[in-house]
């Protein structure tokens, strides 16, 4: 029987997400050409590591066990989305105007009270967020202090007017 309840330390924080792919070319036209995370290590076409602002890798892909394989289920267990958070709201609005020049397609978008997201899909159907954090102090709460978060619809227009 455990005594004490273990709590995790606060500043604790996911570190990278390592993805299974089925091409790193492929994919590196999306991470890196699309979305503009640099790459900071490369190991021939079996695996790459890509980062932003000089952190060794945020993002990390592979093909060791899924080279040519299809895209993910989306009825199957594994991962259902990988977060990545923006800095400030003109940030996701930058990188919204980059996906429609690019004409790379949405799954969606969503206000959830503490943030706002737009949802798509990498070219193996790896569920990818792009968000940002509203103001700690504009998250809605309960009565009691706790988060209510919710998820309504994100105007895109007025993301890009940001």
């Amino acid at each position: 029987m455990m005594s004490e309840k273990y709590k995790t330390p606060d500043k604790t924080r996911i570190g990278h997400v390592h993805l299974k792919v089925s091409d790193i070319d492929k994919s590196l036209k999306f991470y890196r050409d699309i979305l503009g995370f640099k790459v900071t290590e490369r190991i021939a076409d079996q695996a790459v590591f890509l980062s932003a602002g000089g952190y060794h890798h945020h993002i990390a892909l592979n093909t060791w066990n899924s080279k040519g394989a299809g895209k993910a289920s989306r009825s199957g267990v594994g991962l259902f989305h990988a977060a990545i958070l923006y800095p400030e709201r003109k940030d996701l609005a930058a990188i919204l105007r980059r996906l429609y020049n690019e004409n790379y397609p949405l799954t969606g978008a969503a206000d959830h009270g503490v943030s706002e997201a737009l949802y798509l899909d990498d070219p193996d159907g790896n569920g990818i967020e792009l968000y940002w954090d509203k103001p700690r102090e504009d998250w809605p709460q309960n009565k009691d202090g706790s988060l209510s978060m919710y998820t309504r619809s994100l105007s895109l227009e007025d993301l890009l007017r940001a």
